[in-house]
């Protein structure tokens, strides 16, 4: 079945070997439990995570993100946060900062994090876009793809040996799939019944390869089953169908103590990165149409302003005390200390080994020797 039948298709397939599908309607789910403050709060966070995409903000004013990406996706990532609890451990790609922003990392967190300031709680050592909140049970994103999958696997595993009530949370793409990874990962948790919700984004395009070139299977969510993972296939443009298998799925997680594995489809409407121009592979009619017609920040948005809990006002007001927030936050991590050199050696060994004393001695006298290459704003 081709990406274009399987998007246009908005049926919720049922979990496999179950007889009834354990998804209510979006009516009967909705109503009582996606309340004002759900739908108030979680569009303000989703909106706001647009708002500051990286291409209008911190990719033209700062010029430094590695990464600057703006899909569809992001909505559906919006209601998933949602949809599990702060206890749950979120093993993420670079597309999930909406996760962090409704968990509460802040934006002048995000603007320490790409500048590499001596605020940033990973002390300048990741590449910018890579977060990582202990605080917020948000794993440090990594750069391989399809890693975090049997990572998580184990860090669920580990959550059911110690009896907790809560699951481990991975991300992936369509092109994660492609990774051995993908398939350790999932033979793992299914084998372990390690309470894991896997979650893949298929956006049809990975990179710059069409699914169609990836692989002939039915999408992503057959080859959860071929694992004996239950697994479900959803509308992820469609924010409250995201939000209820998202719930239940998590719920049949934690309570079964087994994996489920979800695919969203989508579409990446953007580029992939600064160096991708996407109009080389595809047509530029077919992402305006899920630009504009297929827009799930625009869907959800009408459902909130026909429910009469949001109004144009209020929108004008949210996007522009966003856009002062984030130049606000950047011009303020512009000109922070970045963190200290030593900050390169340390947290991995309570003491130093003998190699690392030998790099860290080599580096400042390279340092010494050519001071003037050396950053003057990152302290010795």
């Amino acid at each position: 079945m081709s990406f274009y039948r399987l998007a246009r298709s908005r049926t919720i397939t049922c979990f496999l070997k179950t007889k009834i599908c354990p998804f209510e309607t979006h009516e009967r789910f909705i109503t009582p439990n996606y309340s004002f403050f759900h739908a108030y709060s979680s569009y303000k966070t989703l909106a706001g995570n647009f708002i500051r995409r990286p291409q209008e903000s911190w990719g033209q004013t700062a010029n430094i993100l590695a990464f600057r990406r703006f899909e569809s996706a992001r909505a559906g990532e919006q209601a998933e946060a949602v949809s599990y609890t702060d206890d749950d451990e979120d093993d993420n790609q670079y597309r999930e900062p909406g996760i962090l922003l409704w968990r509460g990392f802040t934006i002048e967190e995000f603007a320490n994090q790409c500048f590499g300031t001596k605020n940033d709680t990973g002390k300048g050592r990741q590449m910018p876009v890579h977060y990582g909140s202990k605080k917020h049970n948000f794993v440090t994103v990594s750069s391989p793809i399809a890693t975090q999958l049997p990572q998580a696997a184990g860090i669920a595993y580990s959550l059911k040996m110690d009896n907790k009530e809560a699951c481990a949370v991975a991300f992936t793409g369509d092109g994660g799939t492609s990774e051995g990874d993908f398939h350790a990962g999932l033979n793992f948790a299914a084998v372990m019944e390690a309470p894991v919700l896997f979650i893949c984004r298929n956006n049809g395009w990975a990179i710059s390869t069409p699914i169609s070139d990836q692989f002939r299977s039915d999408g992503v969510v057959v080859k959860g089953q071929a694992y004996g993972i239950r697994s479900v296939r959803i509308d992820g443009n469609d924010t409250l169908a995201v939000y209820t298998a998202i719930r239940t799925a998590r719920d049949m997680v934690v309570r079964e103590q087994k994996p489920i594995l979800v695919e969203a489809l989508t579409y990446r409407v953007g580029h992939h990165s600064t160096s991708d121009d996407s109009t080389k592979y595809r047509p530029m009619n077919e992402i305006e149409h899920w630009k504009t017609a297929r827009n799930p920040l625009g869907r959800f948005r009408k459902w909130v302003q026909r429910n009469g809990w949001w109004t144009d006002e209020e929108e004008t007001e949210l996007r522009g005390s966003i856009r002062k927030q984030v130049m606000n936050a950047i011009q303020v991590a512009d000109k922070t200390e970045k963190s200290s050199l030593k900050e390169l050696f340390t947290d991995v060994y309570d003491r130093l080994p003998s190699n690392l004393q030998d790099q860290e001695k080599s580096l400042r006298e390279t340092i010494k020797r050519h001071g003037q290459d050396f950053p003057a704003d990152v302290p010795l």
